[in-house]
C-alpha cells in the first residue's frame, strides 16, 4: 500500500468516527448468497476451551522461516513458499498453488504464486483469511518485512497448528475455511493500478470468471502486525457486526483475564491501548490485497494497523521490531473469531 494512501487513511481517521455497536449478539446480516444469518456469540463452555489453546514456539519458528528476504523471483521468495505450502500440507490441508507470470517494472518479467488453503476443498462456502509473502524489493537494502507481512503468514499457520483438532468437524461441512497467502502485494517501483497487488488481482479474476469467487463468505485479510500496540478500525458497513464481535471477545478475554497484559509504570493494564477501537471508518483509503475482491461485492474485514508501523517500509522491519506478546493476543483473538464465525454461520443455514 502507499504512503499516499496511508496519510489519507489516517487524515479520515481523523476526521470521521462513527462508533460501532458493541454488543451485536443476536444481530442479522445477509450473506453473500443472499441468505440470512445471525452474528451469534461463541457459548461459555466454547469460549473456556478454545481460550486458552497456544503454541508459541511454533508462531517463533514460523515466522523464523518466513523472515527471509522474499521479493518475488528470489531464491528466498521460492523458500518461503514451499515452507508455507508444505507446513499447511503435513496438517492434510488441501493446497493449491496458483501460478502466472508477469511483467514488472525494474524486474521484468516475473512468475507468481498465489498459496490457496482449503480446510475442506469441496466446501460450498469458506471464510477467508489472507496475506501477502512476498517482501517489498529495494535496491538500496534488503527488506525483510516482519510487520509486513511474515508475521501475518506465520499467524494463519500457528491458528491451523492451535486449531487443528478444534477444525476437524469443518473438514466435511458445506462451510468451512481457507487461507490464501497472497503474491505480488508489494509495488516494484511506484505504487499504482499496474504496479501492485498483482497476486490478488489475478486470483479475482481467475474466480469471478470461473463462480468460485461466489464461495466466499467474507475476506479477512491481515496486514502490518507484529509490532506493539496495534490498532484496528472497522471499514465496512456491511462487515460491522462481524467487526463488532472482535471488539466483544477482545472484551471476554480480557475480563477473563485470558489476554498477556502490558505493564507501564510498574501498573498492570488490561487495555493498554484497544486492539479493535470501537470505530468504523465508511471508506477506506487503504489499498491493499483485498480491493479486486471488495470491488466484487465479497465482503471485507481489512485489519491493518493504523497508524502503521514506524518502520514501514524501512530496513528496520525485522525481528526485533516484533512484540510476541501482542502477536500472540491479536493471534488468539482471531482464533475465537474463526470459531465463532465458523460455529454460528454454520448453525444458521
Amino acid at each position: 500500500m502507499s504512503l499516499l494512501k496511508a496519510y489519507f487513511a489516517l487524515l479520515f481517521l481523523l476526521c470521521v468516527n462513527v462508533f460501532a455497536k458493541k454488543d451485536v449478539n443476536g444481530d442479522f446480516y445477509v450473506g453473500r448468497n443472499q441468505m440470512i444469518y445471525r452474528t451469534e456469540e461463541l457459548s461459555q463452555e466454547k469460549f473456556l476451551a478454545y481460550s486458552p489453546l497456544s503454541n508459541g514456539t511454533h508462531l517463533r519458528e514460523a515466522v523464523k522461516n518466513i523472515l527471509v528476504p522474499r521479493v518475488v523471483g528470489s531464491a528466498g521468495h521460492t523458500m518461503v513458499r514451499d515452507y508455507i505450502a508444505s507446513d499447511l500440507r503435513d496438517l492434510n490441508w488441501n493446497v493449491e498453488i496458483d501460478k502466472f507470470h508477469e511483467t514488472v517494472p525494474i524486474l521484468g518479467k516475473l512468475h507468481f504464486h498465489n498459496i490457496i488453503a482449503r480446510l475442506n476443498p469441496d466446501a460450498e462456502r469458506y471464510l477467508v483469511l489472507a496475506c501477502h509473502y512476498d517482501s517489498k524489493y529495494f535496491e538500496e537494502f534488503e527488506f525483510l518485512g516482519a510487520t509486513d507481512s511474515a508475521v501475518p503468514c506465520a499467524m494463519l499457520l500457528n491458528m491451523a497448528h492451535v486449531l487443528q483438532e478444534a477444525l476437524e468437524p469443518f473438514r466435511n461441512s458445506k462451510l468451512s475455511l481457507m487461507f490464501i497467502f497472497f503474491d505480488g502485494e508489494e509495488a516494484f517501483k511506484e505504487w499504482g493500478p499496474n504496479d501492485s497487488i498483482y497476486g490478488a488481482r489475478h486470483l479475482a479474476k481467475r474466480w469471478e470468471d470461473d463462480g468460485t469467487i461466489n464461495r466466499l463468505d467474507m475476506l479477512v485479510l491481515l496486514d502490518l502486525i507484529g509490532a506493539a500496540d496495534p490498532t484496528f478500525y472497522n471499514f465496512f458497513p456491511n462487515t460491522e457486526a462481524w467487526y463488532s464481535r472482535l471488539i466483544s471477545l477482545e472484551e471476554r478475554l480480557s475480563n477473563a483475564d485470558m489476554l498477556d497484559h502490558y505493564i507501564s509504570n510498574g501498573i498492570s493494564r488490561q487495555y493498554p491501548n484497544r486492539y479493535f477501537q470501537p470505530n468504523t471508518m465508511r471508506s477506506s483509503f487503504v489499498e491493499d490485497d483485498h480491493i479486486p475482491f471488495l470491488k466484487r461485492n465479497v465482503p471485507i474485514l481489512h485489519l491493518i494497523t493504523l497508524p502503521f508501523p514506524s518502520v514501514w517500509h524501512t530496513k528496520d522491519d525485522n525481528e526485533s521490531i516484533i512484540d510476541y506478546l501482542a502477536t500472540e493476543n491479536i493471534a488468539r483473538i482471531l482464533r475465537l473469531f474463526i470459531m465463532e464465525y465458523l460455529l454460528s454461520s454454520q448453525h444458521s443455514e
